[in-house]
């Protein structure tokens, strides 16, 4: 633990590293054309998803809401605080932002950390701690994973917070690998084609869950924690991680990536292009009374079967190779 239980030492803002015009955690970063080509990359598909999926009200500059911005010490959610910090200070996000930390007894963690980041930094937070653990481990055996179980309670405690504190919604920092991983799992083990919405309420409709960092890459996160140099806490306190089905996923996913770069990409824009006509679920499109139009072209018909694009790809590969 000794790599997170200090912060490195402020630097005075003077001289020529150091840029006061910016918020506070942006003040120590590199002037490298590499770094600042990725935080305009973060804070650019940021706001696009934001605009996308209408997380602002429009109503936003004449009452600013309050977001809860939940920290957990690790790389998503400190990039996440980042971003919509780096935004709020450009006058591009009109809402008054809570970092949140819900320490929750877990052994080895360190309560320091996040307090004094967050005041080091001046961002405004709420640090609340209960002992989910003791529960976790009470109710779940050893030989099984904690997460399912911790991770609703540690849910139902962030809606308390973000009512008493009268924000609006709470914001992850849920990143597209998350949504892929997700959609799999559920693919996979559920029976169900389902992933992470960037946008949703509870179940009581009186909280929104926001996931900003939905258009962003986990690759782009890591780089970026790194360069910022935020003091990482693990998420493996509990011991409960090795061997999660989610692990696997990811190998493969990341596998997939190694072998064809940026599928991950493709894969994370068919999630906001779902045709139900070309799925099976009849309760999302109407089969039953799904006939053929009198008078109906040839290609209307063609475009409405809408072959396979794999195929259609290895098509077009086959007429390339013909006319060379």
């Amino acid at each position: 633990m000794d790599d997170i239980t200090q912060l490195p030492p402020l630097v005075e803002t003077t001289g020529p590293a150091v840029d006061a015009d910016c918020h506070p955690l942006f003040r120590e970063v590199p002037s490298s054309v590499e770094f600042k080509k990725l935080r305009k990359r973060l804070l650019r598909e940021t706001r696009q998803v934001m605009d996308d999926y209408a997380m602002i009200s429009k109503d936003a500059r004449d009452k600013a809401p309050r977001w809860l911005v939940c920290l957990s010490g690790g790389k998503d959610s400190y990039t996440l605080l980042a971003v919509l910090m780096d935004l709020k200070w450009r006058g591009l996000l009109p809402v008054d932002l809570i970092a949140c930390n819900l320490d929750q007894s877990q052994p080895g963690f360190p309560p320091h950390i996040l307090p004094a980041f967050f005041e080091r930094y001046q961002i405004p937070h709420i640090i609340v701690r209960e002992d989910t653990y003791s529960i976790v481990t009470d109710k779940i055996p050893e030989n099984r994973t904690y997460c399912s179980l911790c991770s609703r309670l540690r849910r139902g405690i962030l809606y308390r917070i973000a009512r008493e504190q009268g924000c609006e919604a709470i914001v992850l920092g849920h990143h597209r690998d998350d949504a892929l991983e997700t959609f799999f799992m559920n693919l996979f083990h559920g029976g169900r084609m389902a992933s992470m919405p960037p946008k949703l309420v509870n179940d009581e409709g009186d909280l929104m869950v926001l996931r900003p960092l939905m258009y962003s890459s986990e690759a782009d996160i890591e780089k970026f924690s790194k360069v910022m140099e935020f003091p990482i806490i693990p998420c493996n306190l509990c011991g409960s991680q090795d061997g999660l089905q989610r692990v696997e996923v990811k190998k493969m996913l990341q596998q997939w990536e190694k072998e064809t770069p940026g599928r991950l990409g493709i894969m994370a824009r068919a999630l906001a292009h779902v045709r139900p006509s070309h799925l099976h679920d009849a309760k999302l499109f109407d089969f039953e009374n799904l006939r053929p139009a009198e008078g109906a072209s040839t290609a209307q018909a063609a475009e409405a079967e809408e072959p396979c694009a794999a195929s259609l790809a290895m098509t077009a590969n086959l007429f390339d190779l013909g006319q060379k």
